[in-house]
């Protein structure tokens, strides 16, 4: 079997927001890549054997006292380097040019123009015998800019605050671009990508659903080998499709347990348990442990608390229920790329963000070995993969829910009143969100309990309850995330019926920020 991460790209992270797109942009051209901290040292390097090496952007500048740097012989290697922004500025600082602060910060769009329209810029451009220069749109943000190349570069594009916006090595390994080909404000530039890993690269387009299930089938079946694995089933996305891909690999050795934790929406349970007994055929155990979780998180209000207290009783469950099913090896669960970035800063200097109970809220004694299929996938892949193992819509197309559920999204003390005030204002919110036809449009749309009480008018008297937040964002992978333009008529339909609706709540707000600098839970 082929081993599709056989052709890979290192994207070396100095810290910049856009790192997950650079990322996402490669595997968008079908080929595999890893994120990497940028000190992770030659020798590293030299053992990952990657086809090509990405230096993203950073908010730092070169020339600054605690400027992240790199060792200059990465760039002696014979393998082709992109530099993006920073990474760019980096190329230049180390083999000798000059950069220097920018009389004039870049910021937002501009018009490239290209001198140089081989290599990385190829046919990206329509060819006119009347235009001798050719421009695209590309998106900017830097305060520096480069004042001279080093010995050996030729510049291959340029902007009005640029003379040199883009640049390459004579040999045509190096490459500094001062845009973001990443994001979709730079219209080309997934057409730059591809110029980069496929031509300069030499890359094939191998990573694919169809190659990742193969490889995945083997990887599970040589590491389980004849052993019992237990999958934590929590009926959103990520679980179902690990327990399908592990049930494909290792069949009726694996063993699902879904935990009602007390903390799921309204009627969660009896979907969940509807939707997988008829459309699969795994052996699942139904574990009920309302009373322990909600005891647990009795007088609580740190949230890493609260996610570090159902991580380790989700353990203690698991643990229960194999032994009385005669003991299992294994925990499948469906940890993603974002997950283990944003928890542990796996593979960059980004700072951690909060624990993710599938990732940093496990025990280290617990007694199982973990399998997680999809860590190295983003979300829009995990879908993909779904497709490729014919899973239906309504599984594949669920927003993504919170493995502490909704605790994280009751604001302070967990009680079983304040988690049902939450469970029927949010079933209004996903009920009139699918009746206006938006649910597979926004990422996740949801209600937050504050932990605030208002004054209210009800008929003649006087009310002082709770009020509601209305979550909605936009995003593709959850890494960055815009607030939904929710319909004006549609607010005021979810704000009316949940006061009318839900006793103890009288005010309605909605959140409009955004991923950064805001998360898109409140916890």
């Amino acid at each position: 079997m082929r081993d599709i991460h056989q052709e890979k790209i290192l994207i070396l992270d100095f810290g910049s927001q856009y790192t997950q797109l650079i990322a996402r942009r490669v595997r968008e051209c079908r080929v595999y890549c890893e994120i990497v901290p940028y000190n992770i040292g030659i020798e590293k390097i030299k053992e990952n054997k990657p086809k090509g090496i990405i230096l993203s952007g950073s908010p730092s500048s070169v020339y600054m006292p605690n400027a992240p740097l790199i060792d200059k012989k990465l760039f002696e290697l014979g393998i082709p380097v992109l530099g993006i922004c920073y990474g760019m500025q980096l190329m230049t600082h180390l083999l000798g040019g000059v950069v220097s602060k920018s009389a004039k910060r870049e910021y937002g769009k501009a018009e490239l123009v290209i001198d140089d329209d081989s290599d990385i810029f190829k046919d990206i451009t329509h060819h006119s015998s009347l235009i001798t220069h050719h421009s695209i749109t590309v998106w900017m943000s830097h305060g520096d800019r480069i004042e001279r190349m080093p010995e050996g570069f030729i510049k291959i594009a340029h902007s009005d605050n640029s003379p040199v916006a883009a640049m390459n090595s004579r040999d045509s390994k190096l490459f500094g671009i001062q845009f973001h080909p990443e994001v979709v404000h730079t219209p080309k530039g997934i057409e730059i990508f591809k110029n980069f890993l496929y031509n300069i690269c030499r890359c094939s387009p191998l990573w694919t659903m169809a190659s990742f299930v193969e490889y995945s089938v083997e990887d599970i079946k040589s590491r389980v080998k004849n052993k019992r694995v237990m999958c934590a089933l929590s009926g959103g996305v990520d679980s179902s499709v690990t327990a399908v891909l592990v049930h494909r690999a290792i069949g009726d050795r694996l063993t699902c347990v879904f935990v009602n934790n007390g903390l799921l929406r309204k009627e969660e349970a009896d979907k969940v348990l509807s939707v997988f007994r008829n459309n699969f055929h795994i052996k699942l155990i139904y574990a009920n442990a309302e009373e322990r979780f909600l005891n647990k998180l009795r007088g609580i209000t740190d949230p890493e608390e609260k996610r570090k207290i159902i991580g380790r009783e989700f353990i203690a469950v698991f643990e229960e229920e194999a032994k009385k099913t005669g003991g299992f090896d294994f925990l499948a669960q469906g940890t993603l790329y974002p997950d283990v970035i944003e928890s542990t800063s796996f593979k960059g200097p980004s700072a951690t963000i909060k624990t993710h109970h599938n990732v940093g809220g496990l025990p280290t004694d617990m007694e199982f070995e973990l399998i997680e299929p999809l860590r190295e996938l983003f979300k829009d892949e995990v879908r993909l993969l779904g497709k490729e193992l014919n899973m239906s819509d309504d599984i594949l197309w669920r927003q993504p829910f919170p493995g502490p559920g909704l605790a994280i999204r009751v604001l302070g003390e967990v009680t079983r009143d304040r988690l049902e005030l939450l469970r029927n204002a949010d079933a209004i919110v996903l009920e009139e969100i699918k009746k206006a036809g938006l649910y597979r449009e926004i990422w996740q749309s949801f209600a937050v309990l504050l932990p605030v009480k208002s004054v209210g008018v009800m008929g003649d008297e006087r009310t002082y309850e709770n009020v509601v937040g209305l979550r909605a964002v936009t995003s593709t992978d959850g890494m960055t995330a815009d607030w939904a333009k929710l319909p004006y008529d549609l607010l005021g339909v979810i704000s009316s019926r949940i006061i009318n609706e839900v006793k103890g709540i009288n005010r309605v707000v909605y959140d409009i920020s955004s991923k950064p600098p805001s998360t898109i839970e409140w916890e």
